[in-house]
């Protein structure tokens, strides 16, 4: 069987994903194929149904819920970390000063958009955010990714997304940043197995770190590397990267609430609801 599988190319989803793509994971009957595309790339395709499997922000999956099951697997959570709002030292922001964000769909842009309602806001590729900062065609920008870890010495930190989770959600939850999704119209039992293929590789990704940092190193498939990468890593795709626990479950539903309550989505949501079902594959057992 064949399946579709999009991630972005920053350094965390390239090794929670590669272990698959190295043969070092059984993928049984599935041929799966994978594309990189920036985040808000992705964000727009899952709104097309484009692909099988895509990484997405969280704050999309609301908007994707009836033709995509939120995978437990590959997730992406800040904890005392995460985006970074940046401008030049010496500028001063004004309410309503330019920002440059990520995509419109991300997590990052809806936190942002409640707390600076009156920013102007232009969406560039994540890539494209410090330059836009330093050439002072914006004031401001929130880097995601890699970029958080170096920047120019010419700017600093404004406001750490981070600590505007903790205002808006009242603190003790990790920043829920982005995750994968499954399509639909995948039968139940496909799903389920697809999505135990996807949590073994994390898993090995995290088993075998040093040894796949090492092979992503070399065939020049990170952007990042040396202690650089390790930093990363730890941040973003570690043991806490393998399978939602219930504070992730916890936190999605905040977001959910958040974002609900500022009306960025039609409807509140729980996220266990539109997990995968495991248990059906026990029950077809019996």
């Amino acid at each position: 069987m064949n399946i579709s599988l999009a991630h972005s190319p920053d350094a965390d989803d390239i090794f929670m994903y590669y272990a698959i793509a190295f043969g070092w994971v059984d993928t049984f009957d599935y041929n799966i194929t994978n594309e990189a595309l920036d985040i808000e790339t992705l964000n727009i395709e899952a709104l097309k149904g484009t692909y099988d499997v895509s990484a997405i922000s969280f704050a999309l999956y609301p908007h994707i819920k009836d033709e995509y099951a939120l995978l437990r697997t590959a997730v992406s959570f800040g904890e005392g970390y995460g985006p970074k709002l940046i401008r030049k030292k010496e500028v001063k922001l004004k309410r309503n000063f330019r920002v440059a964000l990520s995509g419109a769909n991300t997590t990052n842009a809806m936190l942002f958009r409640i707390y600076y309602p009156d920013a102007r806001i232009v969406y560039k590729n994540f890539l494209e955010i410090e330059d836009a900062v330093l050439s002072g065609e914006v004031d401001a920008g929130v880097l995601i990714h890699e970029s958080i870890l170096s920047y120019d010495e010419s700017l600093e930190v404004e406001k750490e997304m981070w600590d505007i989770w903790i205002e808006l959600s009242g603190g003790g939850l990790p920043l829920p940043l982005g995750g994968m999704a499954l399509r639909r119209s995948i039968p139940l039992n496909r799903a389920i197995e697809i999505e135990n293929i996807l949590i073994d590789g994390v898993k090995v990704a995290n088993d075998r770190k040093a040894e796949l940092s090492k092979k992503l190193e070399d065939e020049k498939l990170v952007r990042i590397d040396g202690k650089m990468l390790e930093r990363y890593l730890d941040m973003y795709a570690s043991d806490e990267s393998i399978t939602l626990s219930p504070l992730q479950l916890k936190a999605l539903d905040k977001l959910y609430e958040i974002g609900f309550k500022s009306g960025f989505f039609a409807e509140p949501i729980k996220t266990s609801d539109y997990l995968i079902p495991h248990e059906y594959a026990t029950f077809r057992q019996q």
